[in-house]
């Protein structure tokens, strides 16, 4: 009787499992995801408004600079592209500026979500994880995206800079 009940038990947890993940699943479809199809066609009808030509302008002239570089230029990716279609913002940058660049892009994957989940939706859990728990004390996390905002920002242009540096460095030591 005794294993008959342990089998039981075993089999409540697995089906309860996956009715869990149902609840879940509706709770995204009923909250993010259309808010999220809504950020991406805003997203990609402000570009056709304001003309790939133009954007891709102004992407160029950020290459030129390390602040935008490493600052705007990311940002601007992730935003309008989203991940992983951002990375493609390199082709606007000479061959020794674009693995800096990829490590800009790449370490701006989490900080974005909180103010714009449509550019990372995949990796919007490490935020909500973190808002779930500001929630649960009764505080608001509209300051908590800013913060992470802000710094993911000087994050990505130190990781920008000294990525840059480094590739030079060992470009010059294999002579390229």
């Amino acid at each position: 009787m005794e294993v008959l009940d342990k089998i039981s038990q075993g089999a409540g947890w697995f089906i309860n499992l996956f009715n869990l993940g149902g609840q879940n699943f509706m709770g995204l479809v009923t909250g993010i995801i259309p808010t999220l199809v809504v950020l991406i066609t805003f997203v990609n009808a402000l570009i056709a408004i304001i003309g790939h030509e133009k954007v891709d302008s102004f992407a160029r002239g950020c290459s030129k600079f390390w602040l935008l570089r490493y600052t705007v230029l990311p940002v601007l990716a992730m935003f309008v592209l989203c991940n992983p279609m951002a990375y493609t913002f390199g082709r606007f940058l000479e061959e020794k500026y674009k693995p800096a660049f990829y490590d800009s892009a790449v370490s701006f994957c989490h900080p974005i979500t909180g103010i714009f989940p449509h550019a990372n939706p995949g990796e919007l859990f490490v935020y909500l994880g973190i808002a779930n728990g500001i929630t649960a004390q009764g505080l608001p996390t509209a300051p908590l995206a800013v913060r992470y905002f802000i710094v993911g920002v000087i994050v990505i242009l130190i990781r920008g800079l000294l990525t840059e540096r480094l590739t030079l460095l060992f470009m010059k030591r294999k002579g390229a």
